[in-house]
């Protein structure tokens, strides 16, 4: 078995063309075919359907994209734990929603730097759902996340500790020439341009359980984008293409100089708990949670 059999295969379901994958992986066409025929030939099964003009992707692979890019990645990050490996140096993996990397994480890094130096981190980014994930395979040995401040902690056993970093809120803001069309009492029309968050995704299913205005599809009634990538939204919103939620860690410098304006006064906000869940096995990362504890200002 060859490791680069499963990167072609991704690049494959990526682009659903044979022609077009052989040209990513800087092969021929017919070099590229046989080492899909070399996969299918140790995976003991037909993974495609050679037609005419094209291929047909199996079912059973195109459910399985999502594992085969986990695979790709805790195998390359095996290659480099191996290769850069120094027994006078500690590695830990933080699982961290994406927001709380450009507000949290900074803290606990500055912490580290000064009292734990030695220490060096990992950070595996992504929404909510797939961070847990992440850590219950055991891939990470702490979870930084949001909470909504009212739901009690995930309920880990024993081997799991959970604690509160601190505390962060959710709130409607506006960027660019919707700043300057507000009413005299701060709303704005109904009709609004909105940067929505999808509700399958953890902000949006917050929000739309506490039927915010202007947070998802079906609480806007202009939502003109959706994702779930908190930076993308706070750029958007800033140059003026719509009104969005945000937490204000990501934001607290562009109200402050004006270039976002808080709406929360007429539209609520939604109050989130900064957790961490370290893993009380791994020594280092337990090491690394009584320290930030115990220096944090």
């Amino acid at each position: 078995m060859d490791l680069r059999w499963f990167e072609d295969v991704l690049v494959l379901l990526e682009e659903q063309n044979m022609t077009r994958a052989a040209e990513r992986r800087n092969i021929t066409q017919p070099a590229f075919s046989r080492r899909i025929r070399s996969f299918e030939e140790w995976m003991g099964v037909s993974l495609l359907q050679r037609k005419a003009n094209r291929v047909i992707l199996s079912p059973s692979l195109l459910a399985n994209e999502d594992e085969i890019r986990s695979m790709i990645l805790r195998v390359q990050e095996l290659r480099n734990k191996i290769s850069t490996f120094k027994p006078e140096r500690s590695v830990i993996t933080i699982a961290t929603q994406h927001a709380l990397i450009t507000s949290s994480f900074p803290d606990i890094a500055a912490i580290t730097r000064e009292h734990m130096p030695s220490l060096g981190f990992r950070l595996r980014a992504g929404n909510r759902g797939e961070c847990v994930s992440v850590f219950l395979r055991g891939d990470a040995s702490i979870l930084l996340c949001y909470e909504d401040e009212t739901a009690k902690p995930m309920p880990f056993d024993n081997s799991i500790q959970h604690d509160e970093w601190g505390t962060d809120r959710l709130v409607p803001l506006v960027g660019g020439k919707f700043r300057y069309n507000r009413a005299s009492d701060g709303s704005v029309d109904d009709l609004t341009p909105a940067i929505v968050y999808p509700e399958q995704s953890y902000f949006g299913e917050l929000l739309a359980g506490k039927q915010k205005q202007f947070s998802t599809p079906s609480q806007a009634a202009n939502a003109i984008y959706q994702t779930a990538f908190s930076a993308g939204i706070k750029e958007m919103a800033i140059n003026g293409l719509g009104i969005a939620w945000l937490p204000v860690s990501m934001v607290y410098r562009e109200l402050e100089n004006g270039q976002l304006v808080d709406l929360s006064a007429n539209y609520g906000s939604l109050a989130l708990r900064i957790a961490l869940y370290t893993n009380l096995e791994n020594e280092a990362a337990t090491t690394a949670q009584a320290s930030w504890h115990a220096n944090r200002k």
